[in-house]
């Protein structure tokens, strides 16, 4: 017996929804939306059946890839076209010509850590990967390299904790992981690999410090750190927390260090000016911006109190509300804050003072309650001459700003709440334009000065402008603009980095000869002119890391190298000099890779203006939401500064960049070790297979939302796999040369929709169009058309690469798809010329009629009353109203 249309549809959407209902709660969504796409005339009767699928889908998703009947044989079609990639070089870069688009698609730099990668990090890697089979097959020349961040402290601490080398288990490490990536079918251009450890890259990362250095960019100064001695090495404030190093919770302490800085403040105003007309999520500019931090205000000078000569500058950006200052607040670090410590509180402030130097930054400006210590100092109010008390508080920086803040508890919630705690002066000096301000809280927006002398009456933007003219004036202040942005302390005490190349001269005590003294030796007196640094030459890079069996960190801030002394001090036209012994941070390799994929076998260069001109800047640039700020922020500053020096003819390094969400454990936890819910992607491609784990990650939702993983629930797209599999294998066992209607509506709007649904990175919903159309054929059986089955074949590669690949030859083509034209969809046949509407009779639905689209209330009453149900409700009655809504609703009503 012949099924009606409509409940063909039933069966099929039923299977459908079996197969994927069951994965995440971005599935349903995603299949609705399916059914919208896919035909008005489709997509009623979804939800009668809902319920029972959701009772199937418990059962249907523990079936196993072997227990279903004809399965895909991944594991040997896997291995066949991995090969057949590998010695035809298939994703070889091609070199550029100027009749194609150019598409340079580039992940985030891996780090290869001794646990391998987890089933989160393909992610990405699969995003980029399809959008780059993509564009290949829509006739783009496409570069898509990958390589590895692989100096830093993690290598290092786990080559300590081994007993190893850090050289023997990077490369160990990047071994496994390029194992594992291959093993997933990325189209990489392997012949690009390139490694931030290899020699070759060592020295032109090296290079670049030197242009940095001879542009005035990289300086040496003193600069207060967060000092580790268990791990030996300066950390950022994002590796502190609570006093304790993030790994390994060893205490920490603030100290002033030589440290080498890169002066990238001096490009703050660039930095920010950049990230206008880049394609970056929104989130991202936003931190972006907040980090650089740009604040136009105020310079103000207060003089101290018992100290000619000593001033405390603060910088402001609500100069109206000067006359409001009730106290001065200093950072502990503030080289004043011991010169204005009366006697009689100068155990206490040193105490507080010795208290908060474990502390990073940003423990302290995270941290829910300030504290602070009265110095018994006091400050003279540059306006009015009053003293003014200073305190020394924890939530004032000495790496921002000035050190110093003036404190207006009436117009600052910080400022009210610490003057609150410590039952400090409170002035009002602003008031609302109507009404008063509650004295509960401190009024932080604009209004009216008051209690402020000459500038009373004033509004704030008037008030602030006239008050910066009193300062310049009288010589105690004046407009300014500074940010947040802090110089770059590039410097780390550890063995596991680029050298930087810098040395310095050796001096001896008077009367020594330098020829026969040997700094190398214990005892031997001598004095390393770190005020004399002098740049490696250029023709003598890379300057490498010695062999050393102990590179365990030390307590002495000059790092592990200072004990290589072989190769530390060196003879140079008969005098000495010593080495640097920092190291670059991990960072620093980072900044600037994707140049070198331009040109990895380059021994002259960093990379050739031709290959710059040719591929940059990056059109894609997919990777963790974690690196928003600093790894983009230091790879911008680079990249404009190489900018300037006429290196590259392109101002920014990322046109578009993309952040896939994370992927969390099946407990809803991020994926750690510690808590036990680490999915190893080996396991998922031994039993089910690469493509399935690829498909599987790009359907579980939205690309940038995070999403629980769930083993169990991969069976899913197994179970499409094998339909399609076994679709193609009909069509091409059969021959179906004809097409109906119908089956070329559901391909051309499939097309359509995963042709459109890669361009906007929406895969989940790319991946439900094709199953619904995969399950379509499937009720054909031996009529599935061949062409049908080409073109799903080529819609599910860049995908599923593997049984894209295998579909193809199955259907007779001996060549490869990868470079193959994408399908082309006839945007007549993704119209329907008729429509589906139900027939309500006093507002309860009683059928459903197929109509033209354009038919008119007429032409849809004499369909209505051709249905049974319909004519039965209407019979004996007569027609009161008729409420006709084209292509939506006819609803009769009768008495």
């Amino acid at each position: 017996m012949r099924s009606s249309p409509q409940a063909l549809y039933l069966l099929l959407v039923a299977d459908m929804f079996r197969t994927t209902i069951s994965f995440v709660p971005y599935a349903r969504p995603a299949l609705v939306q399916s059914k919208k796409w896919l035909a008005p005339s489709l997509s009623n009767g979804v939800h009668r059946f809902m319920s029972a699928v959701d009772e199937q889908t418990s059962t249907d998703a523990s079936a196993g890839a072997e227990a279903q009947p004809g399965a895909y044989p991944f594991a040997r079609v896997e291995k066949k076209w991995q090969s057949f990639w590998e010695e035809n070089d298939t994703f070889k870069t091609p070199e550029r010509g100027p009749e194609k688009e150019k598409k340079y698609v580039l992940d985030m730099f891996p780090y290869p850590s001794g646990a391998g990668l987890h089933v989160g990090h393909p992610e990405g890697y699969t995003a980029s990967d399809v959008m780059a089979r993509y564009w290949r097959m829509k006739g783009c020349d496409v570069l898509h390299p990958i390589g590895w961040d692989s100096f830093g402290l993690p290598a290092e601490q786990f080559a300590i904790n081994t007993g190893a080398q850090p050289a023997d288990t990077t490369a160990k490490n990047i071994a496994n992981f390029k194992r594992q990536l291959k093993m997933l079918g990325f189209s990489y251009d392997w012949d690009r690999e390139i490694a931030t450890t290899d020699v070759e890259y060592v020295k032109w990362t090296q290079w670049i410090f030197l242009q940095l250095y001879k542009t005035g960019l990289a300086e040496q100064s003193s600069v207060s750190v967060n000092w580790c001695p268990a791990l030996g090495t300066v950390l950022a404030n994002e590796e502190v927390i609570n006093g304790l190093s993030e790994r390994g919770d060893h205490p920490v302490t603030r100290l002033p260090l030589r440290q080498w800085v890169l002066k990238i403040t001096d490009y703050a105003d660039r930095l920010e000016a950049g990230l206008d007309g880049l394609d970056w999520p929104s989130g991202t500019l936003t931190s972006q911006q907040q980090w650089i931090g740009k604040s136009e205000g105020c310079n103000i000078e207060f003089d101290v109190d018992g100290l000619d000569g000593e001033k405390i500058t603060v910088f402001t950006t609500r100069a109206d509300t000067l006359m409001g200052v009730t106290y001065v607040t200093l950072a502990p670090e503030h080289p004043l804050v011991s010169s204005v410590a009366s006697p009689e509180q100068k155990d206490e402030v040193d105490a507080y003072v010795e208290a908060t130097s474990s502390r990073s930054d940003l423990d302290r400006t995270a941290a829910k309650e300030k504290t602070g210590v009265f110095t018994g100092g006091y400050a003279i109010h540059p306006i009015t001459g009053d003293k003014v008390p200073i305190w020394v508080g924890d939530y004032v920086l000495g790496s921002y700003g000035t050190g110093a803040v003036m404190a207006v508890p009436a117009h600052d919630e910080r400022d009210f709440e610490f003057a609150a705690k410590y039952d400090l002066d409170i002035k009002w000096v602003v008031k609302p334009k109507k009404g008063e301000a509650s004295t509960d809280e401190a009024f932080t927006t604009n209004g009216v000065a008051v209690n402020s002398g000459e500038f009373d009456g004033m509004t704030t933007t008037t008030c602030k402008k006239e008050v910066t003219k009193k300062l310049e004036s009288i010589e105690k202040g004046g407009a300014k603009i500074t940010y947040k942005l802090r110089d770059w302390v590039f410097s780390r005490q550890r063995y596991w980095g680029e050298p930087i190349p810098i040395y310095f001269p050796v001096d001896f005590p008077e009367g020594v000869n330098p020829e026969e003294a040997d700094p190398k030796e214990d005892g031997c007196e001598h004095t390393i002119r770190f005020d004399q640094p002098i740049p490696v030459d250029e023709a003598d890079l890379p300057l490498k890391l010695p062999e050393m069996e102990d590179f365990a960190p030390g307590d002495d801030p000059a790092g592990c190298l200072a004990r290589a002394k072989d190769w530390r001090y060196f003879q140079k036209d008969g005098k000495w000099f010593a080495r640097e012994t920092n190291t670059m941070p991990q960072w620093a390799g980072s900044c600037w890779y994707y140049f070198r994929f331009l040109d990895p076998k380059n021994s002259e260069a960093a990379f050739s203006p031709k290959l710059d001109e040719d591929w940059m800047p990056v059109d894609l640039y997919v990777g963790g939401s974690e690196h928003a700020v600093l790894h983009l922020l230091y790879a911008r500053f680079w990249h404009q500064v190489l900018f300037d020096l006429g290196y590259t003819k392109h101002a920014e390094p990322f046109q578009k960049l993309v952040h896939q969400g994370m992927i969390l454990g099946s407990d809803g936890e991020k994926m750690s070790k510690s808590r036990g819910n680490v999915v190893n992607p080996d396991d998922i491609v031994d039993k089910q297979g690469a493509d399935a784990l690829r498909l599987y990650e790009m359907f579980m939702g939205p690309l940038e939302a995070v999403k629980p993983w769930q083993t169990e629930q991969v069976a899913g797209v197994v179970r499409f796999q094998n339909k399609l599999y076994n679709v193609v294998k009909s069509a091409s066992e059969k021959g179906c040369t004809e097409m109906s209607e119908e089956t070329a509506k559901i391909l051309h709007k499939t097309m359509k929709k995963v042709t459109e649904d890669i361009d906007s990175m929406s895969f989940n919903t790319a991946i439900s169009a094709m199953m619904v159309l995969t399950n379509h054929l499937q009720t054909l059986k031996e009529n599935v058309p061949v062409e049908a089955a080409e073109k799903l074949a080529l819609m599910v590669s860049p995908f599923a690469p593997h049984l894209g690949e295998e579909c193809w030859s199955i259907l007779g083509n001996e060549d490869s798809l990868a470079y193959h034209e994408w399908i082309e969809y006839d945007e007549e046949l993704c119209v329907d010329n008729t429509i589906k509407m139900g027939v309500q009779v006093n507002g309860k639905v009683r059928g459903e009629i197929e109509i033209p689209k354009d038919a008119d209330q007429d032409l849809a009453m004499e369909e209505a009353k051709k249905q049974s149900r319909v004519s039965a409700q209407l019979e004996g009655k007569d027609i009161k109203k008729i409420i006709f809504v084209p292509g939506r609703i006819l609803n009769i009503v009768a008495k």
